[in-house]
């Protein structure tokens, strides 16, 4: 979508987003940043009419007044921003760095604009985790390193007992400057690095940044691009649903089902490679549309996924029934839907609790809105709601692909695109990735190149969640809790 850009005091910025947000059925606030430190840009969505807006606010003195402690959802963006940009936000209740860490220097504020002064306020880099105090209260350490082939996160339990009082998530680590490349790279090759701010959400972020570049130049892709389009995002849904539902059984000992559901997932990744020669979909997504697909595949790819329907049907249904299962997920690891919808979480984890919000029902990407699926919701907000939901899309995600597959429209796979980008410009895409709510926002300066690149993973509005979900929970349910939202550690830090 493209999307005008207006200029608002600072003052009145957040007085805005909550009226946007207060006053539309499902106002949403998609994102804040700054461009280069000089301004604060918010972007906030309508999900009933599928409109957005950019306001833009100039900030003096590189200090304005926080919003975290009326608008909770922002607590994470503005600790990216002073880490990013140098914008201190005053009165902010735990401030803390959030991507540069210790081995940082103090005055590195790598999207800050050159041409400005350091900050005046420039702190040392030592994170200090809250302390929780009391007798019989002590801390338990986990990562950066973790003993499974994971990314590196630091957890910082604060226990009494098997029962953990408070969980603080530190990440950071794999912070690559992937929105600082993205300013850099020729725009046409920009796709290749768009894609791979996480790896396990390839297709949607290539779809993001394909609609994203197509809303500045005002092309629109052919029928059978968006339907190629919206097959490989339902592929990249359906493959990491069924491994995460896995990981749940492998997190209560059900090893038969994290099995079954560890080779199920090779069946829909061999759906991928079918569509794009790739299973997990790298390069088939492109601005202007797709990469063409060999004759014949379509027709073994709708045979794969009736194939896949069958051989889910039993393994999942023995997940369902199975009353251990039930036993460990049901009434833990809760997030209720006020906290989810004041900390703005997206995906799984807001439907989970209650949160009717998908971003398929709502904007366009692929052929979405007019395929989207019933929205699944539940209300428990706990473990075992997540799981359900998680079911339940997976079953939507096949009768997507069944449905596309089943009456294919015309079209060419690619269609040209001009030279250049179009100069002080800005667009945005949302799309539903598998964890939620993906956002990518472009802005162009005035001989069209790419100024600021912002992605907003689903990931950056959920880990959160972990930490409301896991407190006065046990320790041994904090695996559990964490498959149950199944966060990117690379999507956040970018």
């Amino acid at each position: 979508m493209r999307i005008t850009r207006r200029t608002v005091p600072v003052d009145h910025l957040l007085p805005l987003i909550r009226s946007w947000i207060e006053g539309r059925k499902r106002g949403r606030l998609g994102l804040i940043t700054s461009i280069d430190g000089r301004e604060l840009i918010a972007l906030v969505l309508d999900p009933a009419s599928g409109l957005a807006e950019i306001w833009a606010s100039a900030v003096d003195q590189d200090v304005y007044r926080s919003f975290t402690s009326v608008l909770p959802q922002a607590h994470w963006f503005e600790r990216a921003i002073h880490d990013l940009f140098g914008l201190y936000p005053d009165g902010h209740p735990r401030l803390k760095h959030l991507l540069l860490h210790e081995p940082y220097d103090p005055a590195c504020f790598p999207l800050r604009s050159p041409h400005l002064q350091v900050p005046d306020r420039v702190d040392d880099r030592t994170y200090r985790f809250l302390e929780v105090k009391g007798e019989g209260i002590y801390e338990l350490a986990v990562g950066p390193i973790h003993a499974g082939v994971i990314e590196p996160g630091h957890f910082r339990f604060s226990c009494l007992g098997e029962t953990i009082m408070n969980l603080e998530i530190k990440l950071g680590y794999v912070h690559r400057g992937v929105e600082k490349r993205l300013t850099e790279v020729p725009w046409p090759k920009a796709r290749f690095v768009a894609e791979a701010a996480a790896s396990d959400t390839a297709a949607a972020n290539a779809l993001a940044h394909a609609i994203a570049i197509e809303s500045l130049l005002g092309i629109q892709p052919s029928p059978f691009a968006q339907a190629m389009r919206t097959l490989a995002l339902e592929i990249e849904r359906l493959a990491m649903h069924i491994i995460d539902v896995g990981g749940m059984g492998t997190d209560v000992g059900f090893l038969g089902v994290s099995s079954s559901m560890g080779r199920l997932r090779g069946q829909a990744l061999g759906m991928g490679q079918m569509l794009s020669g790739s299973r997990f979909l790298r390069g088939f997504i492109r601005p202007g549309g797709t990469n063409p697909v060999p004759a014949g595949r379509l027709g073994r790819m709708k045979e794969a996924a009736s194939q896949l329907r069958k051989d889910l049907q039993p393994v999942i249904s023995i997940f369902e029934r199975h009353p251990i299962a039930r036993g460990r997920f049901e009434g833990v690891g809760k997030i209720s839907k006020s906290l989810a919808a004041e900390f703005g979480l997206v995906g799984v984890a807001a439907r989970a609790s209650g949160i009717e919000y998908d971003a398929r029902s709502s904007f366009p990407h692929g052929l979405y809105p007019a395929y989207a699926p019933p929205i699944a919701v539940e209300q428990g907000g706990d473990i075992l709601s997540r799981t359900r939901v998680r079911i339940r899309e997976i079953w939507t995600s096949l009768d997507v692909i069944e449905r596309v597959l089943s009456d294919i429209p015309s079209g060419e796979p690619l269609v040209e695109l001009p030279d250049s980008l179009p100069g002080g410009a800005a667009s945005a895409a949302v799309v539903e990735a598998f964890r939620g709510e993906l956002i990518h926002l472009i802005l162009t300066d005035e001989a069209g190149a790419i100024r600021r690149y912002a992605i907003k993973d689903p990931s950056f509005n959920n880990w959160t969640g972990i930490s409301i979900a896991i407190r006065n929970n046990l320790i041994a349910d904090f695996p559990l809790c964490n498959k149950s939202l199944s966060l990117s550690y690379s999507g956040n830090d970018l």
